[in-house]
């Protein structure tokens, strides 16, 4: 059973939560402040973070911080505020997705289990599919998927995707973090350096190249999608 930690101020929201996730076999506890999210975070150490921003005591991207200080159990922001700029705050801090109030609770039920498999599996999987390819971290190469005894053993292969460095050290990143939207900060952070924190063009130009070798409809891209203003998300 999943251990999952709601954060939220409002009463009924927190009620129905409990339900919802109780009865989908998650085994919930809750908080209704900051403070005592971390404290309950350190004493129950959760599978997940569900965490609202707007919270009485001090603002979720603190929370945020605070949890990054110590560990990266999942997180997932919960909230009411839609601008992009508090999305992108939320996501630089640490957050792992976010999903706007009113929401579904299918759809949050969806991003849970998303950033779940990510924590378990991220740095035990050697090998991602995506799509018709095979992304090999350890060997750093992309591949048509074959049967196993026509797939290529050791050593770059003529089938082998060319990708140049930076291309795929943004694939790597996106392909290590399945379901996870990544902002752009962040990827512009780790591929390009902190200098480079507002150059959108660049992730723009290389995602196309990316899709365009990758994706058998680069114009309708299945699984490296764009979340507009806000980063990219890798779905297997």
């Amino acid at each position: 059973m999943s251990r999952i930690l709601v954060v939220d101020d409002e009463p009924q929201l927190i009620r129905a939560l409990r339900i919802a996730l109780s009865a989908r076999g998650y085994q919930v506890r809750t908080a209704a402040d900051g403070r005592h999210a971390l404290a309950e975070a350190a004493s129950h150490p959760p599978d997940v973070i569900v965490l609202d921003l707007g919270l009485p005591d001090m603002e979720g991207v603190e929370v945020i911080q605070g949890l990054r200080g110590w560990t990266s159990v999942p997180i997932v922001v919960l909230s009411g505020r839609a601008g992009s700029a508090d999305k992108v705050e939320a996501l630089d801090a640490g957050a792992d997705d976010y999903v706007t109030k009113p929401f579904g609770i299918d759809e949050l039920l969806a991003r849970l289990r998303a950033v779940s498999r990510r924590a378990v599996g991220e740095a035990d999987m050697p090998h991602v599919q995506l799509g018709t390819y095979t992304v090999d971290l350890a060997a750093r190469r992309a591949f048509p998927t074959m049967g196993p005894s026509d797939a290529p053993t050791m050593g770059e292969d003529s089938r082998d995707v060319r990708l140049t460095p930076t291309e795929w050290h943004i694939l790597e990143i996106l392909v290590r973090h399945p379901g996870k939207l990544v902002s752009q900060r962040q990827l512009l952070s780790e591929v390009w350096g902190p200098a480079y924190t507002d150059e959108f063009s660049y992730l723009r130009q290389y995602l196309a190249r990316l899709r365009r070798k990758l994706e058998p409809d680069p114009a309708r891209p299945r699984h490296l999608l764009t979340e507009p203003g806000m980063g990219y998300r890798f779905l297997p």
